[in-house]
């Protein structure tokens, strides 16, 4: 007769199922807790390089002397201006990568638009912000800035790991008078 009955009383206790369940769940949690941080990370350079965006537009859009020694509107000051904002969020302004130009913005009459691309930021200057296909307002002129920035995901096991996406910011500001 075999005794099966300190097997069967062993195997109907639970004194190691909190640790299979732990080792179960503890990976699924921390892959989680990793994918909440790298999003996070990723809307945070988004929001930073929408801002440095809306800062270079803003320097673009100021009215700009030759005469009076007013400069402030170069295409280095905008790309100075830019590389600031970057780097007070510890942003590599050097990453930058060589992006397309953003769709052609409609010229402002007089003068006409024009669209310069220096350090691979695109900068528009006088250019229409509304345009008027069923737009009752006037037209407004301002300046158009236009850049990416790639950020790459690091994601143990999963199909996201070492993914490299690009990360677009564009911002206009209005022309003040």
């Amino acid at each position: 007769m075999l005794k099966t009955e300190p097997i069967a009383r062993k195997l109907g206790s639970t004194d190691g199922a909190e640790i299979a369940e732990a080792a179960l769940v503890l990976p699924l949690v921390f892959m989680l807790l990793l994918g909440i941080i790298w999003f996070g990370r990723a809307f945070n350079i988004y929001s930073t390089i929408t801002q440095a965006a809306q800062q270079g537009a803003i320097t673009a859009a100021r009215a700009s002397c030759a005469t009076c020694g007013n400069n402030s509107s170069t295409d280095v000051t905008v790309d100075n201006t830019i590389y600031a904002v970057m780097q007070a969020s510890s942003l590599d302004p050097a990453q930058i990568p060589a992006n397309s130009s953003p769709p052609a913005p409609v010229p402002c009459v007089t003068p006409p638009g024009v669209c310069a691309t220096t350090n691979n930021i695109t900068i528009c200057r006088n250019v229409q912000l509304n345009p008027t296909a069923g737009n009752t307002q006037a037209p407004q002129c301002g300046s158009v800035v236009a850049f990416q920035y790639p950020f790459q995901f690091y994601l143990p096991f999963t199909s996201l790991n070492l993914q490299k996406i690009i990360l677009s910011a564009q911002a206009q500001s209005r022309m003040e008078n």
